[in-house]
């Protein structure tokens, strides 16, 4: 009896973890949407702000969806179809219902950039209560955004901009907007987007906003509003240099891993004399250090980080370092690329392993955009001769219009693939192979090493003249020689003639 006791326990505790790890829901319904990827995200902290993919549902015949996730607090997530997302914020034991309608249009990012003029994914709710956080949040933000449109010649930065004004919009959203008595997040929310405000309006200086909201109170790293408030009070505070110490020493301290200097001589700061502030501010700057390759060395940045996390006596400090390190660019990390097989011409599924041991020239593309169409030509009138003068290059374009019938037709019935004669493959609507190699416009390119990673940040076009100068090796030119793909495909219809044989 004993014994059953003990498992019967256990397995209640084992329903119960799983049950607390799932204590959000969020369904809906997606018109038009039977095949797509439905994904929730939300941020891992308001300082990294590394992206983390909490659930993930593809829809089927009913176009109906369901994500689970769990939260203590109030958290601010995105739901992402594709290109498209829409922020909201949910809270701990609630179920969303939500639905986008058939009027939303998917094909807006074949008409322009979606990253420059991003779409919203256009999700409705139904039945919020009327004191849903989001309802908040939502009437707040139109309150101030009425107000300053009323006043914009008060804030008009282009002048200077009149402080009394400033107090005066407070007076209003006070009364239109009061305190709610069961929701401290939006009481954080206001109090907190309005401090913001008034520094980035350079209303109050960073020393009062400091000692208002910041000086002897709890650091409330989980709560994303008084973070959001700390991020802008200490951007660029460390990583381009102090009033007292020079960019050039920092960078310095960093690069020879002299942490404990660093901490001590940034510590002369008074917004920086608290431990934590001051070690939260660190890891902040260090994030920016990692993107100022003017003068700092990103590896090392990387290193000291890592020491933080490991020394740091804050148990957050120690996951938004993490986050940090988790959130810089890792494409050229085996272990974080995920392997997609993508269909050529004839529908052949491929890897990118199978040009492995060549560098590889791949072109983002879309085959009725002027300019992918203008690189193509240039990629066919240098083919010949980096074909001849290296064993060592492929030529791969990948075609990002939605529809595979666009490449079909743009090859074979409009008969250019003789003309562009190396290898072609269709995105096949994996857009998380898109954002690993960067993909925000067309036409976008990559260059891999033999190895599969990436040779350079951003690669350049075929019209900037990369192909005169590569960095791949040359020889002496020799006979024009067909392209890997086509090899490959032939070995595989070998491999499957001598089977049937």
């Amino acid at each position: 009896m004993k014994r059953i006791s003990l498992i019967f326990i256990l397995l209640m505790a084992i329903c119960c973890s799983a049950w607390c790890q799932r204590n959000i829901t969020i369904r809906g319904t997606i018109d038009g949407g039977k095949g797509k990827r439905v994904e929730l995200y939300r941020y891992s902290d308001k300082i990294s702000r590394h992206e983390v993919m909490l659930d993930t549902f593809r829809l089927g015949d009913d176009q109906k969806f369901e994500l689970h996730m769990y939260a203590n607090y109030p958290t601010l997530v995105f739901i992402q179809v594709e290109r498209y997302s829409q922020s909201f914020y949910v809270e701990p034991g609630r179920t969303y219902n939500t639905y986008v309608d058939s009027t939303f249009d998917w094909n807006q990012d074949e008409k322009y950039n979606v990253y420059l003029e991003p779409a919203a994914l256009e999700l409705q709710f139904l039945g919020l209560p009327g004191n849903d956080i989001n309802l908040l949040v939502d009437s707040l933000d139109r309150t101030v955004a009425r107000y300053l449109q009323a006043h914009r010649g008060a804030f008009d930065q282009r002048f200077r901009p009149r402080r009394h004004y400033f107090d005066s919009l407070m007076t209003y959203v006070d009364k239109h907007c009061p305190d709610v008595e069961d929701c401290d997040f939006f009481n954080r929310y206001k109090r907190y987007s309005l401090a913001e405000m008034k520094l980035n309006m350079h209303l109050d200086s960073r020393k009062h906003i400091y000692e208002t909201y910041i000086q002897g109170q709890p650091i409330l790293t989980y709560d994303e509003n008084y973070m959001q408030l700390f991020s802008s009070l200490y951007a660029n505070a460390i990583s381009k240099g102090t009033k007292k110490i020079d960019v050039r020493r920092i960078a310095h301290w960093v690069y020879n891993h002299d942490l404990e200097t660093f901490v001590d001589s940034i510590g002369m700061d008074p917004l920086l004399r608290h431990e934590q502030v001051r070690e939260l501010a660190m890891i902040q700057g260090l994030k920016e250090a990692y993107y100022n390759f003017h003068y700092y060395d990103a590896d090392m940045v990387v290193r000291m980080l890592r020491t933080i996390g490991e020394r740091t006596k804050f148990p957050d400090h120690k996951r938004i370092a993490n986050n940090v390190i988790a959130g810089f660019k890792t494409t050229d990390s085996e272990e974080n690329q995920k392997i997609f097989r993508l269909p050529d011409l004839n529908k052949h599924l491929i890897t990118l392993d199978t040009f492995k041991g060549y560098w590889t020239y791949i072109a983002f593309v879309r085959v009725d955009d002027p300019n992918s169409l203008g690189e193509i030509e240039t990629m066919a009138h240098f083919f010949d001769t980096v074909y001849r003068s290296s064993d060592s290059i492929e030529f791969l374009t990948i075609v990002c219009d939605r529809e595979f019938q666009k490449m079909y037709h743009f090859l074979r019935n409009s008969k250019n693939d003789d003309k562009y004669d190396w290898s072609w493959l269709h995105f096949d609507g994996n857009y998380d192979f898109l954002a690993q190699y960067g993909v925000c416009s067309f036409p976008w390119f990559a260059l891999l090493d033999p190895q599969g990673r990436l040779h350079y940040d951003v690669t350049p076009a075929p019209s900037t003249g990369i192909l005169l100068s590569p960095p791949w090796t040359t020889k002496e030119p020799a006979a024009p020689r067909r392209s890997l793909l086509f090899q490959h495909i032939q070995m595989q219809q070998q491999k499957q003639k001598e089977k049937q044989q």
